[in-house]
């Protein structure tokens, strides 16, 4: 879940809010255009109000419940409960998304731009793309975001952004697959016990890359899969080089860009990542940070640490 904050080289500053909240929000957007994402974007609650943001949670899956994504259910109660109980993740539940459709069009809205999860990690953005072009009343366009979490959360931030600017329809269909293109993120595992569980990996692999203190760094590939991109021996050489990472894709011509960062109940090492990044982060147009999903962390376990990079236009 992300929190919004706004840096300048010369230190922090709070920006007055551009959103309001609720049903009044569509008076201060006159192109009457939402923004509808999964909670796999890792957008908080109270930032999803102030930009109007309307978010479709995914279904985390134990044998005797089933949860949505951040609504009944966080990414600590998931924890707490591994490696005892590993439960499983599913896509939307259709009638959410009808209900979410109907309340987008009840508060005046006469468009939508969607920004989905991975088409390569789940259905979900078909799924959408589906009931959402299919929907009467509103004229819908749905985007895979082709990543997750700092990625997803990145466009759709910046899709807000460009709203209150005053972008138009037109605008925005194009800008979104440039600023796709343009949004890099990676993430450090801090365990392989849950990828071997959930088959991305053998136990052969697991138990020497324990052995060995193995910290693989993914990303996400041009289809949207989850890819590794490098392996380090410890958690703290992982979080560096990540920042290493991160720094060399800076614009040094003065071209504006976002900074994010996540975890997965990890707060100190998000701390230790944010000093690593810390004159980065402080001429970003743009920083976001947050919590990791329900859904990802389901997959990866606890303590993931992730960051990215979205380059403006």
């Amino acid at each position: 879940m992300f929190f919004c904050f706004y840096y300048t080289c010369g230190g922090f500053f709070r920006q007055p809010a551009l959103w309001a909240f609720g049903k009044a929000c569509a008076h201060l957007n006159p192109q009457k255009i939402a923004v509808l994402t999964d909670s796999c974007a890792d957008i908080s609650p109270a930032l999803a109000r102030e930009r109007d943001i309307f978010v479709l949670p995914l279904k985390i899956i134990y044998p005797d419940k089933e949860y949505s994504d951040g609504v009944d259910i966080t990414p600590q109660e998931i924890y707490q409960r591994m490696p005892q109980a590993l439960p499983t993740t599913s896509l939307p539940d259709g009638g959410t998304l009808l209900s979410l459709l109907d309340e987008i069009k009840s508060q005046g809205f006469e468009k939508v731009i969607a920004i989905c999860l991975s088409a390569g990690l789940s259905g979900t953005y078909n799924m959408v793309r589906l009931m959402a072009e299919n929907y009467e009343g509103l004229q819908c366009a749905v985007f895979d975001s082709n990543s997750g979490s700092l990625g997803e959360g990145c466009l759709a931030l910046e899709v807000t952004n460009r709203l209150a600017q005053g972008a138009s329809w037109e605008e925005l269909l194009l800008l979104v697959p440039r600023l796709r293109e343009n949004t890099q993120v990676m993430f450090s595992l801090d365990t392989l016990e849950y990828l071997q569980k959930g088959g991305r990996i053998g136990k052969i692999s697991c138990i020497a890359g324990t052995m060995l203190q193995i910290k693989p760094i993914i990303s996400f590939a041009p289809d949207g899969q989850l890819a590794s991109i490098s392996k380090v021996r410890g958690r703290y050489r992982s979080m560096d080089e990540m920042a290493e990472r991160i720094r060399a894709m800076v614009p040094t011509d003065g071209t504006p860009y976002t900074l994010a960062t996540a975890h997965g109940g990890c707060p100190g090492d998000l701390e230790y990542l944010k000093n690593k990044l810390h004159d980065e982060i402080g001429c970003a147009t743009h920083y976001y940070e947050g919590e990791i999903d329900c859904t990802l962390g389901v997959h990866t376990g606890p303590h993931l640490i992730g960051c990215g990079i979205q380059i403006l236009e």
